[in-house]
């Protein structure tokens, strides 16, 4: 059965996944989201004997229909590779009543590498497929992680630029310097004066103008985005909550039919809307767990069926979460408005006020989520305690999803089989890793003494994305205004 995408604010018009790829945001502002969600039409016993990039196959060709056989292999075998540092590419790590889904094997050691090692095949394929003789520049904003890793995936990829906007003081040192030492002579990095929101706000700004884009085309070029807004990114993420279940079941964790909830630490919302999508494809989910830190602007909305961004952005040591305006949550707010018209009014709301309140009727559909948050403090008891507890180490966002986790276990008394989303390796985040541990042992060294400290604490071999920062040179340092970011954009691309 094909597939097909319109926009959550759109007049119906469909697309191809490979125009939708293309695009990556709609004309008018809006998402692409699937016209119906695919069943998972395999039988649980099966994908138990897969390998990682089988069930990959097996769930994105429901997705992206208009896709050969032959193309969507070739794009996985690219994409789940060597790269990764181990063949399971997202292994389950039991601890403390449960199991920790490791999404930080690859090549940048976040989650981001999950779909952004697939995206730029996914993309360079969409644009054979649909004759684009433009050279496709991937705009994005990152908040610490998918900065990194999309330029890693489009790094000297033939027909592709990639410009991504980071915060400048809102991303860990490790973070920092994974971006500002990327090689490619298609790649730049560019820090703006301001937050992620508005990294973020400023992208989809130049996305919808409409003279640029022409101004672009003219000169040879087209946007697309390696953001989560861009569906080839989402239909990845699908795939490992879907092998999670299929680990759990042939480890015995649960038994085939059984359900199991799934605990994600999100700021930008794509990462549990994957988990929800798989819910809706059929996978035996129970709950799906929505974890916050201390910007909990997603902890609150499902408590109060309000969205309200007009608060004190807080940095916290988890800043990839550091969001206040979850672009995924549209398509959700979508698909239970039931109409683009009613979707829209709410994103102009957004856009104007800062907020805005969903119907009882649309909260009632919401009854698949719970939303809880983490302070510092939660976070930083967790890392501690399950180290000293097991020995395993975990990073600062996956202990907000601990954290969580054991809040919603202490509040309802659901004892349902559960995996978390491990969202980053620790030796992201080493400093206020090791500061949760023992502060007064670690917080007087360097970064890179921190790094080898973890090595030695944890018993976990150092990444080659560390190894790889430790001598490299500086390649990117310019920053800008906020409302500098188109001029650098065409100053890049020299028009």
């Amino acid at each position: 059965m094909e597939v097909l995408y319109k926009s959550t604010r759109g007049d119906g018009s469909t697309f191809t996944a490979s125009q939708a790829i293309l695009k990556g945001l709609a004309e008018d502002g809006g998402l692409f989201v699937p016209l119906t969600i695919p069943k998972l039409d395999i039988p649980v016993a099966k994908l138990t004997d897969m390998s990682y990039q089988e069930v990959a196959y097996e769930v994105m060709s429901r997705f992206l229909t208009d896709f050969t056989e032959e193309e969507l292999k070739s794009c996985i075998k690219k994409a789940y590779d060597e790269k990764f540092d181990t063949k399971a590419i997202a292994p389950l790590h039991g601890a403390d009543g449960a199991y920790f889904l490791e999404l930080f094997h690859g090549a940048t050691i976040a989650f981001k590498d999950m779909a952004l090692s697939i995206l730029p095949h996914l993309l360079t394929t969409s644009a054979k497929k649909n004759q684009v003789k433009n050279e496709i520049v991937i705009l994005t904003a990152t908040s610490g992680d998918t900065g990194k890793a999309a330029m890693a995936g489009f790094s000297d990829v033939p027909g592709t630029r990639i410009i991504v906007f980071y915060p400048k003081d809102g991303v860990s040192p490790v973070q920092e310097k994974q971006m500002v030492t990327q090689k490619g002579n298609n790649t730049h990095v560019v820090a703006i004066r301001g937050n992620f929101d508005d990294a973020q706000t400023g992208v989809k700004k130049i996305f919808n103008d409409r003279e640029m884009a022409a101004q672009l085309d003219k000169e040879g070029f087209q946007f697309s985005s390696a953001n989560s807004i861009n569906i080839g990114r989402l239909v990845p993420q699908v795939v490992y909550y879907v092998y999670a279940y299929a680990s759990m079941v042939r480890e015995g964790a649960i038994k085939d039919g059984e359900p199991m909830n799934v605990v994600v630490p999100t700021g930008n919302f794509g990462n549990i809307l994957a988990a929800y999508y798989a819910k809706n494809m059929g996978l035996p989910i129970g709950k799906l767990i929505c974890a916050s830190n201390e910007n909990k602007v997603l902890f609150d909305f499902f408590q109060t069926g309000c969205y309200d961004r007009n608060r004190e952005f807080i940095l916290t040591s988890s800043p990839s979460m550091d969001i206040l305006i979850s672009s995924n949550l549209e398509r959700l707010i979508y698909k239970i408005a039931g109409s683009e018209e009613k979707n829209k009014e709410m994103m102009k709301a957004l856009s104007e006020t800062g907020k805005y309140e969903i119907s009882e009727e649309m909260k009632a559909q919401l009854s698949d989520f719970y939303g809880n948050y983490a302070s510092e403090a939660d976070s930083a008891a967790v890392i501690k305690k399950l180290y000293e507890d097991t020995g395993y180490v975990i990073d600062t966002h996956t202990a907000v999803a601990a954290a969580v986790f054991q809040k919603y276990q202490d509040a309802t008394g659901d004892h349902t089989p559960c995996v978390i989303a491990s969202t980053a390796s620790p030796y992201k985040f080493a400093r206020s890793v090791l500061h949760a541990i023992d502060a007064s042992k670690y917080d007087s060294m360097t970064d890179m003494e921190q790094i080898d400290a973890l090595c030695e604490t944890a018993k976990v071999k150092v990444p080659q994305a560390i190894e790889d920062i430790r001598t490299a040179p500086v390649l990117h340092d310019t920053i800008v205004d906020i409302d500098e970011m188109d001029g650098i954009v065409k100053k890049i691309l020299g028009i």
